[in-house]
């Protein structure tokens, strides 16, 4: 078989590229997280309980999840450029009938279709992997992780302000205008990446079976990461809540504050890709893993302290950051024709810790407040640093 020319198969990764791929992952994950501090303001535009318009929420999430699992893994079996544009034009449609949305019924249906559609930033990951240089692969996805992070962490902060000075549906113009701008950004400057996988939808998807059976390396991160992000979405899902306290009188406007806090913190960790490349990367993350452990012990003795919860928010996004990052190098130096696969069972093993985090720190706030928290969230970082150092010295005797 005659090898195909490096220069399409493996086109290089200039500082142009890397920076544009940065800022589509921040801008297009922000998406997913715009609607949650105008829930409010949604309600009473449609004449509903907030109950009712928090489904909106609920349902960006699920389509969320249905295009890490349906969509992503398509990256290995089509081209990858062109795959990202047909995301980016659904996403500027669902972006622009929520913003002219007539009804909540129509806004949830645009809100399916956006998360669906916001998993660019996964596609984006494994191609920075598959492009970078071997030896600085930690280094690469250590920026564009920052700029994931950054996205998520700021997105509220955004859209509470344009809400609240401009009204909600400024916020979903505004968000329309940004894709359109890095649909061209994307189409005249990313390289195309051929697809390696050469088989149909149908024995791709079985494919993650094999993936899951075959690489212990896979399930690990998978488990560590689904667990830190539980830990991670158990904070930031009850945090204003303890604001709300007496000891603090702190409203949403604090918390969305504290995201500017965690987004320090998203910068710090793009520098721990760099270790990835110059040290175990198993190592590393038992390291992060105990950064993590250390942000609840700090969180518990916080419950009245501003200065204690800062300090603790930029340990907590640095660890968490710092851990998923260790993880995705991992992954893809397993199967290089496989990345987009290995991505989809691990990030959809992130979003169910995630999603797991945030509903029993709900359940333990309404019994036991934040120390019931920071039991949670504590305990998951132990159970996932456990695991580690039990499978780390497992594979130091094999």
């Amino acid at each position: 078989m005659t090898a195909t020319p490096p220069s399409k198969n493996h086109p290089h990764l200039t500082q142009l590229t890397l920076w544009i791929m940065t800022v589509a992952t921040g801008l297009v994950v922000a998406n997913i997280y715009y609607s949650q501090p105008l829930l409010a303001d949604i309600a009473h535009t449609f004449n509903i309980t907030d109950k009712k318009a928090q489904q909106l929420s609920l349902f960006t999430q699920i389509g969320y999840a249905s295009g890490l699992l349906f969509i992503v893994p398509l990256a290995d079996m089509v081209k990858r450029k062109r795959l990202i544009l047909l995301d980016f034009a659904l996403i500027i449609f669902s972006l622009l009938i929520s913003a002219i949305a007539p009804s909540i019924i129509i806004l949830t249906i645009a809100g399916f279709l956006l998360g669906l559609s916001s998993i660019i930033p996964q596609l984006l990951i494994p191609m920075a992997a598959h492009l970078a240089n071997a030896h600085e692969r930690g280094k690469k996805l250590g920026v564009v992780m920052s700029g994931l992070l950054i996205g998520i962490l700021l997105s509220r902060t955004l859209s509470g302000f344009i809400g609240q000075h401009f009204g909600w549906r400024s916020m979903y113009y505004i968000a329309t205008g940004l894709m359109l701008l890095m649909w061209i950004m994307i189409f005249f400057f990313l390289p195309e990446v051929e697809p390696d996988y050469k088989g149909n939808y149908k024995s791709l998807m079985k494919s993650l079976i094999h993936l899951i059976k075959t690489q212990p390396k896979l399930r690990m991160a998978a488990f560590r990461g689904g667990l830190c992000f539980a830990g991670f979405s158990a904070f930031w899902t009850t945090l204003v809540f303890l604001l709300k306290q007496p000891q603090f009188n702190e409203g949403s406007a604090a918390a969305g504050a504290f995201g500017l806090v965690g987004a320090f913190g998203a910068l710090a960790a793009g520098l721990m890709g760099r270790l990835s490349d110059k040290m175990d990367s198993y190592k590393l993350s038992g390291y992060t893993l105990l950064l993590v452990v250390i942000s609840y012990i700090i969180f518990y003795y916080s419950s009245h302290s501003i200065a204690g919860l800062i300090i603790g928010v930029i340990i907590l996004d640095m660890g968490v950051q710092a851990t998923h990052i260790s993880n995705q190098s991992i992954i893809f130096a397993l199967i290089p024709e496989a990345r987009n696969r290995l991505n989809t069972v691990y990030m959809v093993s992130y979003f169910i810790g995630g999603a797991s985090g945030t509903f029993l720190a709900s359940l333990l706030w309404k019994n036991y407040q934040w120390n019931g928290v920071c039991a949670i969230g504590g305990g998951f970082a132990m159970v996932a640093l456990a695991a580690h150092l039990f499978n780390y010295r497992k594979n130091v005797r094999i």
